[in-house]
């Protein structure tokens, strides 16, 4: 017997078989069941997700000799033609290659006459999208009212190109992409009625190469396993796809990770000797980022089984929240923009040495990267007043990646020497008197997330010797949540060293809560901030030496 390809082997012949498309099964195995069976059905999605192979079974269903049924019983003589193709009352028809209004005409002559052998006549035109706007008239009336004993499956990718009179005459079934881990899940199933040996990073390769599609991934398998002798690994799938070796995209990003430019360009050097595609290199750094993304917020959604865990693991220990994703954006935003480049490695380094050019520096740093030295300043440099080029070097000093510190005033702390570590904050607002209590509280208990955001959105009732009464108002209300409000008691009983009672009523505060103090005294912060910049004699003179102006919405309170 001839070798079957696995795509038409595994071809699911029951609704209980299929992967994914949940939604759509759903519905039309009600529909059967309750006998509410409409005359035309449209399916469309992306290649290779279900849309002929459902098609196929819903008319299995509608022809078996046990009757109409969800669970065709496959063994009947209706169920064996349906499936070897040559059931006389299904008529496929491939639109791509029918095109003109003649071959239209020509379908539908016999569509009055009963079916020959089944309970239903029923039409599949593939990729309907295909027919000329003559033939889609042709169809309308029939598809519209057409005999009780003829059902009209369609099937299309470009749902976009069928005339709105024909949508409006037909049940719409969307089919999805699929995940990459159904996709997975299905071909470890196959491989295991095969008998034959993979490797979970190597399935993952061919699930994502895939984009959604189980035909798609199913036909690149076969090719694995032709690749590979008849085994899958991860390496014969690299080589079969291209794709890059994954310890090469990890060197690059601990490249990035210590900030080493000069490494960063030696690994795209060693990169480049392979002749890949530059914009895969990007994708593969992308998709590494993403793991290491999820290894920081959420370690246990790491796959372990996946190749390069441990170092993924490694690199969420070294890296900051902010570089990777400050890393992800760049990535994304330099892989739409690669084809624009002079020539792809060009582009791919430029994105690279942009990750480490935007990386966030320490807010005390006392040198701005960006300030030229001395050795290519201008021959003639323009003259400042008196006083503003030593203005200039402390607020330079003072300076960090997004905020300029004003100088000393009054209303200000006095100004650290240049080699201080942290920058004078400016004078705190009081808080009013009658909230400070709870705030204070909120501030000791080191709370984070939405435990910090429920308590810092309430304001204290009453204060008893074991419990805690507080007010939230019912803007808030989303806030409230049971393991979130035992958090908050919790962290109040550490606090207090005693077991405490937290009670949280819904209405209006009667007093301000630690989120309105904190928004006041930012407001207030940066109107000093703004003020005191504005004042200055130095800042003044420099505006009117270099015809400046100030823009209130750079400043910011350090």
């Amino acid at each position: 017997m001839s070798y079957q390809v696995l795509a038409r082997k595994w071809r699911p012949r029951t609704f209980r078989e299929m992967v994914g498309q949940a939604h759509v099964l759903r519905a039309l195995i009600n529909a059967l069941d309750n006998n509410r069976l409409h005359h035309a059905y449209l399916f469309t999605g992306t290649r290779g997700v279900g849309k002929t192979t459902i098609a196929r079974i819903l008319a299995r269903s509608l022809n078996c000799e046990t009757g109409v049924t969800a669970t065709p019983c496959g063994v009947c003589g209706a169920c064996c033609e349906i499936n070897e193709g040559r059931f006389v009352d299904l008529i496929e028809v491939d639109a791509a290659s029918r095109t003109k209004v003649e071959d239209t005409r020509d379908l539908l002559e016999n569509v009055q006459y009963a079916p020959t052998r089944g309970r239903y006549k029923v039409y599949l035109i593939d990729e309907v999208h295909m027919l000329s706007t003559h033939s889609f008239n042709a169809l309308l009336k029939t598809l519209e009212e057409p005999p009780p004993h003829v059902k009209f499956l369609l099937a299309t990718t470009d749902p976009q190109r069928l005339p709105a009179t024909i949508l409006s005459r037909c049940l719409q079934f969307s089919l999805k992409r699929l995940p990459v881990e159904l996709i997975i899940q299905q071909m470890t199933f196959i491989l295991g009625e095969e008998g034959i040996a993979s490797e979970p990073a190597a399935l993952a390769q061919i699930a994502r190469a895939a984009d959604g599609s189980m035909r798609d991934a199913l036909s690149l398998l076969d090719q694995a396993i032709a690749y590979g002798g008849g085994t899958v690994h991860e390496a014969d799938v690299r080589a079969m796809l291209g794709t890059l070796d994954q310890g090469q995209v990890i060197a690059l990003a601990e490249a990035l990770a210590a900030g080493d430019a000069q490494a960063v360009l030696q690994q795209v050097n060693s990169v480049a000797e392979q002749s890949p595609d530059f914009a895969d290199v990007l994708a593969e750094l992308v998709s590494l980022l993403h793991r290491v993304a999820l290894a920081q917020v959420v370690p246990s959604a790491v796959d372990s089984s996946l190749s390069g865990s441990d170092a993924v693991m490694r690199l969420a220990a070294q890296m900051t929240a902010e570089d990777v994703q400050l890393f992800y954006q760049i990535g994304l935003i330099g892989r739409r923009d690669l084809a624009l480049a002079p020539d792809p490695r060009s582009g791919l380094e430029m994105v690279l040495l942009r990750m480490l050019a935007f990386r966030p520096v320490d807010v005390g740093s006392t040198v701005m990267a960006t300030r030229p030295s001395p050795a290519v300043a201008p021959k003639a440099p323009l003259r400042a007043p008196a006083g503003a080029a030593a203005m200039l070097a402390d607020v330079a000093a003072a300076a960090g990646a997004r905020t300029i510190a004003p100088p000393a005033s009054t209303a200000i702390k006095s100004m650290p020497p240049p080699s201080t570590a942290n920058p004078a904050p400016l004078a705190e607002i009081p808080a009013p008197r009658g909230a400070m209590g709870w705030n204070n509280i909120v501030e000791a208990l080191k709370l984070e997330g939405m435990v910090r955001q429920l308590a810092t959105h309430c304001a204290l009732k009453k204060h008893d010797e074991d419990s805690v009464h507080l007010t939230l108002a019912p803007a808030h209300l989303s806030l409230r949540n049971k393991k979130i409000e035992e958090r908050l008691q919790q962290a109040l009983s550490q606090h207090y060293g005693k077991p405490m009672r937290l009670i949280i009523e819904v209405g209006t505060p009667h007093a301000e809560t630690p989120a309105v103090i904190q928004g006041q005294r930012e407001t207030d912060r940066r109107q000093a901030a703004v003020q005191t910049i504005t004042d200055d004699v130095n800042i003044k003179a420099m505006q009117e030496a270099f015809n400046a102006r100030v823009v209130p919405e750079s400043i910011q309170p350090v």
